[in-house]
């Protein structure tokens, strides 16, 4: 082999979309990402790496990458692992939230809800018409803030009667005029608004 020659060329990394920044927004939207993430932390870590630099090349605070430390150090492979988020865990599975979603993005009158505009109250009673889920109307109102919507003062609106309303309405009129002067009264108010 002593006429051989290699020559090595270095890695490099040429595609232009494969950017620090585009990788760790990747990581965030895949799950459990940041659990590799995590690995390559302190693989760097007993490479001898300082958590500042650690920190820098995945966009996190050094605070962030010696928790990881500390907690590798108390619980070993086992911090590697997601943990449960405390507290209680929520009243309404993600299905149900994604249709209650959709549902208030539809008029009440659509489930067969006597209200025009949805509130709290009408919330919990969707639920639990077609859910099965007992909620308090606080509660209701707090899942419908976290999914975007707000609360809104009522607007009013009168409504234009219709021709045959005022007929029929009129008709009326006459027949209790008719009963009230047979009975004797004499004196009969009768008054007609600017409307109809």
């Amino acid at each position: 082999m002593s006429g051989l020659t290699v020559s090595l060329k270095a890695l490099t990394l040429s595609y232009p979309d494969i950017t620090r920044q585009a990788l760790l927004a990747h990581a965030d939207a895949i799950a459990g990402a940041w659990i590799g993430i995590r690995i390559a932390a302190l693989l760097l870590w007993r490479a001898g790496w300082k958590s500042t630099a650690i920190a820098e090349l995945f966009g996190v605070s050094r605070w962030a990458v010696c928790h990881w430390m500390g907690l590798a150090n108390a619980h070993g492979l086992r911090s590697i692992q997601p943990q449960p988020a405390p507290g209680r865990k929520p009243r309404l599975s993600p299905a149900v939230q994604k249709q209650l979603e959709l549902a208030l993005q539809a008029p009440p009158e659509q489930f067969g809800l006597d209200r025009t505009r949805w509130d709290g109250l009408l919330v919990v009673e969707f639920l639990r018409r077609f859910h099965q889920v007992e909620l308090q109307v606080r509660q209701a109102q707090r899942y419908g803030r976290r999914l975007g919507f707000t609360l809104q003062m009522p607007s009013y609106r009168y409504l234009q009667a219709t021709h045959k309303g005022v007929e029929k309405f009129q008709r009326a009129v006459k027949n209790k005029l008719r009963k009230a002067l047979r009975f004797g009264h004499q004196r009969v108010v009768l008054s007609q608004d600017e409307s109809g």
